[in-house]
């Protein structure tokens, strides 16, 4: 494809042809003939020129619209890696919650065990006459803290 200037000089060119045409067969029948063939030639260029111009607007319009392309595509990624960390955090939230769930099991059975422990130690204690077990410290309390569900 030609670039400007060509099409330029070869518009002038078909233009020239249309005059000398014109000059030359002043008065005779066979002007039309003599004319059209520059005139289609004129046309031709006048096609390309428009053609040209649909495809530089075409250019101009995609590099203008490029950027917000690449902002939009950035957007669309954060999205999705945000949706990726509250998956993951809602799995961590359920892991650490069974996991204290799991604690809780753990420290009673482990009062379980030290009442029953106790439980004979006391009442030897009882029976034998001997001193009971100071009841000072955590000693049969619940820890202090949250509430047990």
């Amino acid at each position: 494809m030609p670039d400007g200037k060509d099409i330029l000089r070869e518009w002038q060119d078909a233009m020239q042809l249309i005059a000398d045409a014109a000059r030359g067969a002043t008065g005779r029948a066979e002007l039309p003939k003599a004319l059209l063939a520059p005139m289609q030639r004129q046309l031709e260029l006048l096609q390309e020129v428009v053609e040209r111009e649909r495809m530089l607007q075409a250019d101009v319009l995609g590099r203008l619209l490029d950027p917000m392309d690449g902002v939009l595509n950035l957007l669309e990624e954060s999205g999705k890696t945000f949706r990726a960390q509250a998956d993951a955090l809602a799995e961590a939230s359920a892991a650490l919650e069974q996991t204290a769930t799991l604690m809780r099991s753990q420290a009673e059975i482990y009062e379980s065990t030290i009442r029953a422990f106790r439980e004979p130690a006391e009442l030897a204690r009882r029976v034998s006459g001997a001193k009971p077990r100071p009841r000072g410290g955590r000693s049969g309390k619940k820890p202090k803290g949250k509430k047990q569900s």
